[in-house]
């Protein structure tokens, strides 16, 4: 009997057991990659990127015969409402926590609503502070479609996955929302967004294939579009980064008419050091390299080589900061330089929170090749000490 009893007891204890009636299930959800951002016409146009995670769920090679992802795209007065009006044309809930990243065009960079549009990612519950930032001048629409090269899964694409560039030029430092916001914040209350473009230098045997490239940069500030820096403008860039980095610089051999030498450079170290004096404030700059030759002709001396570095070097990292001068920026950030060493100067000094800068501002740029390896020797040509 007592049996009977605990058989009818733990029945009814199962029946009253509640079930897990409001989990999604993984394969009834689309899944967002990446968010476009126009406006244009007093309306926000909103590009959503939904992938199929079923074609990389076992290898990064998706399926070629199978859509890697469909770009859906509606306007609105607000975002939010072009959000929900794409809502209304998909079958299944939106996963919005594996977003990667997001791409602002210029119309929308240089709108007052850049930044609402950057605060609005962040007050979203389902959305996350790593998620990488970008601008573009080209169509957000064909971005969005580019597949990677060789067919890789976009979850591997550069946009995604920026950081992987930096093992072999560290041309462009990515962002992403959380040192976005930062940056804003603190002196000079300006960032530099990595700047994507559109180009075809990638074949097959029948057909060409278009790829994105970061190419420069758009500088956004608290009160808005500063503008953009790009190409060779940019290179100076690369050797301004805290953190360490790669990168090239490429001149003619001083004994020869028309060879010219590129050099593998390795940023080891980077230093900016305000000076004070008489209320005014100059900078002076360090930077500290390991070089690689890969190929040449003839024979050239490391004398040479680190003469040719230490000019180009200085030459590029001129060049970025006048340009940044013309848009009123401060693209070193030498205001937070100041802000961090001596934050009593930068209150006299500071307007805005930013320092005033001209092209003296920067006294010293030191330019230090620490060592010159020759790479492989295969051949009789080497660098003559």
């Amino acid at each position: 009997m007592k049996k009977k009893i605990s058989i009818i007891v733990s029945l009814s204890v199962t029946l009253l057991l509640s079930a897990c009636w409001d989990v999604n299930e993984p394969q009834r959800m689309y899944y967002i990659l990446g968010i476009g951002i126009d406006f244009k016409d007093d309306q926000y146009e909103v590009f959503m990127q939904i992938i199929d995670f079923a074609t990389i769920a076992k290898s990064e090679q998706p399926n070629p015969s199978s859509t890697q992802a469909e770009v859906g795209r509606a306007k609105g007065k607000t975002m939010e409402e072009a959000f929900f009006k794409l809502y209304r044309s998909i079958d299944q809930k939106v996963f919005w926590g594996h977003m990667t990243y997001f791409i602002l065009s210029e119309e929308a960079m240089k709108s007052e609503h850049a930044v609402p549009i950057i605060d609005s990612f962040l007050r979203h519950r389902e959305t996350r502070y790593q998620i990488w930032t970008y601008c573009t001048q080209d169509p957000i629409e064909e971005i969005l479609l580019i597949t990677p090269i060789i067919k890789k899964s976009l979850t591997a694409s550069k946009l995604s996955n920026p950081l992987n560039l930096g093992a072999q030029e560290s041309f462009i430092k990515p962002i992403n929302l959380r040192n976005l916001i930062i940056g804003l914040n603190e002196p000079s209350h300006e960032v530099s967004i990595p700047l994507v473009t559109i180009n075809k230098k990638w074949q097959t045997t029948d057909r060409f294939y278009e790829e994105t490239a970061l190419t420069g940069i758009g500088v956004l500030s608290k009160d808005g579009f500063k503008g953009f820096i790009k190409d060779d403008a940019a290179r100076g860039l690369q050797w301004m980064q805290n953190k360490k980095s790669q990168g090239a610089i490429t001149f003619k051999i001083e004994s020869s008419e028309r060879d010219y030498l590129t050099v593998d450079l390795e940023k080891i170290n980077l230093d900016v050091k305000p000076i004070v004096k008489n209320n005014d404030v100059k900078f002076e700059i360090a930077v500290t390299f390991n070089a690689t030759v890969n190929g040449f002709k003839g024979k050239v001396t490391s004398n040479e080589i680190r003469k040719n570095i230490i000019e180009g070097v200085k030459k590029e990292i001129k060049t970025s900061y006048e340009k940044g001068l013309k848009l009123d920026v401060d693209i070193y950030r030498l205001s937070e330089q100041l802000y961090r060493e001596n934050v009593k100067v930068w209150k006299n000094l500071e307007s805005d929170g930013k320092v005033p800068l001209t092209e003296d501002s920067i006294s010293k740029i030191n330019v230090h090749v620490n060592k010159v390896s020759p790479g492989r020797k295969t051949f009789s040509e080497t660098i003559e000490e």
